[in-house]
């Protein structure tokens, strides 16, 4: 099957960049200087220094609570004000501010999202958590992010690790991780109402309740809906537009100091325009047509953390999520039941140990409405059991820790499956971190490598010619060895430095064997079949570095940086006759990415923020390096 492919973003070029950063300078000094003579002690609008940016806590690389200073990991945190002033209205478009992010949108409703390389509209590679829930979809492996939908206003903060997580999270986690936050209904108190109106966004709208109660209960809910236009295509088809609804709730109950509980959930239903193509044995061989996709569903997660001492504490989850997605051409229903337990002591000589356990069951209902795709079996449960541990163990007073651990997970595909890292953290000063890590991840299969029976139509010659793509038993899964290492620092109060190195070996990765033709007479009329199988049979390294500056000049001018390089060679292993899946992956990947963002501050609760974006060319896709 050939992987969705990306399109390139608008080319908005903006001469002049450094001019308009220069100018919303002056701007905001001027207008400050002018303030501060007419108010005298006029406060400005409450800002986080870059120092507490640092002691910011965040909990996705240990399932914990931990300063950004104490994470051993390349983490990025982007908080509700990042992306209030991104002006993002989705998702992918917020990911767009972390370094090593490779976001491209491909139509109205769908993205390519992937963290140093193998990016994809379902990206087999990255890990997304919305709340500690996983919204991974086991058939095709990947995430459909026309199907996340949340207040942005109601997101606390967004955490991107970017490299493995596979030894807390688990198989998947290879490439990075992205948890989205969502904020405590102790923090949305009141009534909100939103709308907005375009011509591409041409509907949106949201309305919230929160309140709580004299014995510590909080809740709130919302409703959010949104009409999206079709962007522009060359041919004039107007595909793919889209509409969404989408209601939920959330309640937080401190019942007493040690035990809190957290119950929330959401419905939602989307309809989604796109263009089909599929193949058919009789006249015409291939079938191109514009239809909408009908994606529905809901989730409900319950959580309860019990802090036993200022030594312990335990948690426990539990969500059970439910899809249906119905393509065209294809269908799945899928029920999903996920537990996990996570207990957290301190151990002599203050070593922070973590350890915890998981089960995960999820029967899909594959529905085949074309003959060309088909997954067999139609019914097939998926299931995950796993078990973590985890120990950061201090020296030198605290300022130095090493972290041993590994994740332990059997699936119904491959069994058993070891994830374990090793992580270095010098703290030489409170606010200036070096740390150094190893680790294995794995991507485990999915029915798309095991199970999926495509046929392609491909020429006509004396026969149709027809490619066949068919699952292959015996995949087994994709590993990676990764190894990094980086360092942030707070060079001075206005002056802070973030920058992660890693190089990465890959083995096993998804290609494609080409077999003999043969002749095929059932179904009519004879065709010639050229067979594919899905095997492992690529390998090779990715390598680079991301930077990410942030310099406060003055209170109220704030300007940022991301800049991330990514180098791959990938190879077909020696047995292996893949014709195109390596410079597919190494051509759908940007070499160089840069991020600009000028934010100023002005008085009477003003803003004034440019964002510079560049992204290098994507040659498999025929896509040029890119300016907005």
């Amino acid at each position: 099957m050939n992987k969705p492919c990306h399109r390139a973003e608008i080319k908005l070029c903006l001469q002049r960049t450094s001019c308009w950063l220069l100018l919303a300078g002056l701007a905001g000094a001027a207008w400050a200087d002018r303030t501060k003579a007419n108010q005298g002690s006029s406060q400005p609008l409450k800002q986080m220094s870059l120092a507490e940016l640092g002691n910011v806590e965040v909990t996705t690389a240990s399932k914990e609570p931990e300063e950004v200073w104490k994470t051993p990991a390349a983490i990025y945190v982007i908080t509700q004000e990042d992306i209030r002033r991104s002006g993002a209205t989705n998702f992918p478009d917020v990911l767009r501010l972390a370094p090593g992010v490779e976001v491209a949108q491909i139509d109205s409703d769908h993205w390519s999202v992937g963290i140093r390389g193998f990016g994809a509209a379902l990206a087999d590679k990255l890990l997304v958590l919305i709340d500690g829930r996983s919204v991974y979809e086991p058939l095709y492996a990947g995430v459909y992010w026309q199907a996340q939908a949340t207040p942005l206003l109601d997101i606390e903060r967004i955490e991107v690790i970017r490299g493995p997580g596979g030894t807390i999270w688990g198989a998947n986690a290879v490439d990075g991780v992205i948890n989205i936050i969502t904020k405590s209904s102790t923090d949305t108190h009141g009534v909100l109402l939103t709308a907005g109106g375009g011509n591409v966004d041409q509907g949106t709208g949201v309305a919230r309740y929160g309140a709580a109660n004299s014995h510590g209960f909080n809740y709130r809910t919302y409703a959010m809906g949104f009409t999206i236009g079709p962007e522009f295509h060359s041919g004039g088809a107007n595909f793919d537009d889209w509409r969404m609804g989408q209601a939920g709730f959330r309640a937080d109950w401190a019942k007493a100091p040690r035990d809190s509980f957290t119950l929330q959930g959401d419905i939602y239903h989307e309809v989604a325009g796109g263009v089909t193509t599929f193949s058919l044995y009789s006249p015409p061989s291939q079938v191109t047509e514009t239809g909408n996709a009908h994606v529905s569903g809901g989730n409900l997660l319950a959580r309860w953390k019990r802090v036993q001492s200022d030594r312990s504490d335990f948690q426990i989850q539990a969500y059970f999520d439910r899809t249906s997605h119905f393509e065209p051409e294809y269908g799945e229903t899928r029920n999903t039941v996920d537990i996990d337990v996570l207990d957290h002591l301190t151990l002599p000589g203050r070593q922070n140990l973590l350890w915890g356990l998981g089960v995960r069951v999820s029967p899909g209902d594959f529905v085949q409405r074309v003959p060309t795709i088909d997954f067999l079996p139609h019914q097939l449960t998926d299931q995950i059991y796993s078990g973590f541990v985890q120990d950061a163990i201090p020296f030198l007073d605290h300022r130095l820790s090493l972290t041993l651990g590994s994740k332990v997970e059997h699936n119904n595909y491959t069994g058993f499956e070891f994830q374990p890292s090793a992580r270095l953290l010098w703290n030489r000063t409170p606010q200036q971190a070096f740390w150094a890590s190893i680790t294995r991840a794995v991507r485990t299969p999915s029915r798309l490598d095991t199970d999926i029976q495509l046929t392609a139509y491909a020429e006509t010659t004396t026969l149709p010619i027809f490619f066949r793509v068919s699952g292959n038993r015996q995949f087994h899964s994709e590993e990676l060895f990764a190894y990094e290492a980086g360092f942030r620092t707070l060079v001075t109060p206005s002056w802070y430095v973030d920058v992660a190195l890693f190089y990465n070996q890959y083995n096993d990765l998804y290609s494609f064997q080409v077999g003999a033709p043969f002749l095929e007479t059932a179904p009519s009329p004879a065709h010639a079949v050229l067979p594919l199988l899905t095997t492992n049979g690529i390998h090779g390294d990715a390598g680079g570095f991301e930077l990410a500056p942030d310099w406060k000049p003055v209170s109220w001018w704030e300007l940022r940086a991301s800049y991330s390089y990514l180098n791959m060679d990938l190879k077909n292993k020696s047995w292996s006759n893949d014709p195109g899946s390596v410079a597919g992956d190494e051509g759908s990947t940007p070499r160089n990415q840069l991020v600009i963002q000028s934010l100023v501050t002005l008085p009477k609760k003003l803003e004034f923020d440019q964002t510079f974006r560049y992204v290098e060319a994507l040659p498999a896709q025929a896509v040029a390096s890119t300016v907005r």
